[in-house]
């Protein structure tokens, strides 16, 4: 599994961004998907999950009722809109595969992981 994120950018506070996170090498519907970040200085931190079939999300407090984490099949792409952005959301941002994981909320259950790309948002 080849995972490619993108979408990332410098953003002002209260505005939007979509990330993207194309896969490769395995359909989307059988693969649980992750995304974290990791703040400058900082340790990796857990974001949002969408399950393996896309039944199921999962959300850190920290982003819940502001980011929706998607899948389109048919582009074998995994999507983390984020709204409402704040400052403490600058990170570089990762996303996951576990290829043989319902669902994961923590880096060791993901075995595939993406490039990062950064998020800045700016006060």
């Amino acid at each position: 599994v080849q995972l490619q994120a993108s979408g990332g950018g410098l953003v002002q506070v209260g505005a939007s961004l979509t990330l993207s996170c194309s896969v490769s090498g395995r359909t989307l519907g059988r693969v649980g998907m992750g995304w974290f970040r990791r703040p400058l200085g900082k340790a990796r931190e857990f974001v949002a999950a969408l399950s393996m079939g896309g039944s199921t999300t999962y959300y850190s407090d920290s982003v819940k009722g502001r980011f929706t984490v998607s899948g389109d099949t048919a582009k074998n792409t995994v999507y983390l809109q984020m709204n409402n952005l704040r400052p403490e959301d600058t990170a570089v941002y990762y996303c996951a595969a576990a290829t043989d994981r319902f669902l994961g909320t923590e880096g060791y259950e993901y075995n595939e992981w993406g490039q990062g790309t950064q998020v800045t948002v700016s006060s």
